[in-house]
């Protein structure tokens, strides 16, 4: 199994919430009981938030954090509640990933939305703009938080606007390559292979390989054929491959270019038709979990998990080089932030406790998010020896390679939405790359402002 890379130090400051090799975590407190009104799944998500009852002082938190990355987010809140010991402790409740927004808007909407939130950074405007989410700035005054002694400049501008720091930032995460090493030894292929991928032809070389070489229910990448991922990796190889912004500044105008687009289609509806990834896979990470994929491309929250799976032994290394029509090798990344949603029941004094809790886990225990494999934002922890210690490469490539949604957009979430909707009927062979590629460019059109 690959070496463990978690710290002494994070290994004591989890050592009361983590059950190390079965990705379990026991809560400091009680297991909540939600009450006959409340709609609980098998994975513990909630699908009607606002029927939970919260403790009497507590306040909620809604997360959407369902990964693995989930079980490190209720240890920052678990660990904060016993060593911070505040006057309002946090009561996080996990909602279905795909629901989350629709359901944190209408909550707002109806003074039913709970105190404290997540927005991803590319959703953040759009919060701001329709008043669901409420600026921090007051608060971050008042208890003498200067954002400039934590966080890059770069972070502190992606949660500014018109002058207002709206959220707190908590993290970037990307799209990453993982291997298994056990399979690619049988398959002849070293990791310096790997980290010498300069090409769409050098990964689809090594992917044939695997084909070759390993049991046919072993797929040589992993990933699914709808959703978000393959639309990551669509994303990451467009911009490779020296693809312009999709919208012109004013967001008036589609921009996308669709020969670049349809060259990056077709190599990687390939992979699907030549048996490199094999049909039908419904949870890619799952599948490599299991032993069952030589490579797949996700994001860092999957790290932790990976890491806690006994006999997995792979490691991981930045989106590889798979176009060069562009200098910089992009990946696909976002960036996870802390929000203070508005909430005319909660007082003054209580919004302050919950701006307190935003930038305490953030900052004092970034470390401990570290250990699901997102990218601390605050400094402390990306710059210490502790979390260098952690990853197997260099994180400041990752980042200085990150491709990040258009900012200060409206349009964003529904045209990506759409542009998903039209990505998926191609990998599952439903068009041809032209008419993907129209529909792609309508999906565009009908989001602009």
């Amino acid at each position: 199994m690959r070496k463990q890379w978690l710290s002494a130090a994070m290994a004591a400051a989890m050592a009361s919430t983590m059950v190390f090799g079965t990705v379990a975590f026991a809560s400091d407190e009680e297991e909540e009981t939600y009450g006959a009104d409340v709609d609980v799944n098998d994975d513990g998500t909630v699908n009607n938030p606002e029927a939970v009852k919260i403790k009497e002082g507590n306040l909620s938190f809604w997360s959407l954090f369902t990964g693995g990355d989930g079980e490190w987010w209720n240890s920052i809140v678990d660990t904060y509640n016993k060593e911070k010991n505040p006057n309002y402790p946090i009561q996080s409740i996990t909602l279905v990933w795909g629901d989350y927004y629709t359901k944190l808007q209408t909550a707002v909407a109806t003074g039913n939305g709970p105190d404290a939130g997540i927005s991803h950074v590319s959703k953040l405007y759009e919060l701001a703009e329709t008043g669901v989410a409420q600026p921090l700035t007051p608060y971050l005054d008042e208890l003498g938080i200067d954002l400039s002694d934590y966080y890059t400049q770069e972070s502190i501008d992606a949660v500014t606007i018109d002058g207002d720091v709206y959220a707190i930032p908590l993290d970037t995460h990307a799209e990453v390559l993982y291997y298994n090493l056990d399979l690619l030894e049988q398959a002849g292929i070293t990791e310096d292979d790997v980290k010498n991928i300069q090409s769409a032809d050098d990964f689809t070389a090594l992917l044939k390989k695997c084909k070759d070489a390993l049991p046919s229910d072993v797929s040589p990448l992993s990933i699914t054929q709808s959703g978000d991922d393959p639309f990551r990796m669509w994303y990451a190889d467009y911009f490779q491959a020296g693809g312009t912004d999709f919208v012109n500044e004013d967001a008036s105008e589609c921009t996308i270019d669709d020969e670049i687009s349809k060259k990056v289609l077709d190599w990687q509806k390939s992979l699907y038709d030549d048996g490199l990834i094999l049909p039908g896979i419904s949870d890619h990470q799952a599948l490599f979990q299991q032993g069952k994929a030589a490579f797949v491309i996700t994001g860092t929250w999957a790290n932790g998990v990976f890491e806690q799976t006994d006999g997995l032994n792979f490691n991981s290394t930045i989106y590889p080089r798979l176009f060069d029509g562009a200098d910089t090798q992009y990946c696909w990344a976002d960036s996870h932030t802390l929000i203070l949603p508005t909430n005319k029941n909660r007082t003054e004094e209580e919004s302050k406790a919950v701006v307190q809790f935003l930038f305490s886990a953030s900052n004092d225990y970034g470390l401990i998010w570290a250990g699901s494999g997102q990218i601390p934002a605050a400094v402390s922890v990306n710059q210490s020896d502790d979390y260098k210690a952690m990853r197997g490469y260099n994180v400041v490539d990752e980042l200085s390679d990150a491709k990040y949604a258009p900012r200060a957009t409206n349009y964003y979430g529904g045209m990506k939405a759409d542009m998903i909707e039209a990505l998926n009927a191609f990998w599952t062979g439903d068009v041809d790359t032209d008419t993907a590629e129209s529909n792609i460019d309508t999906a565009i059109e009908d989001n602009l402002d």
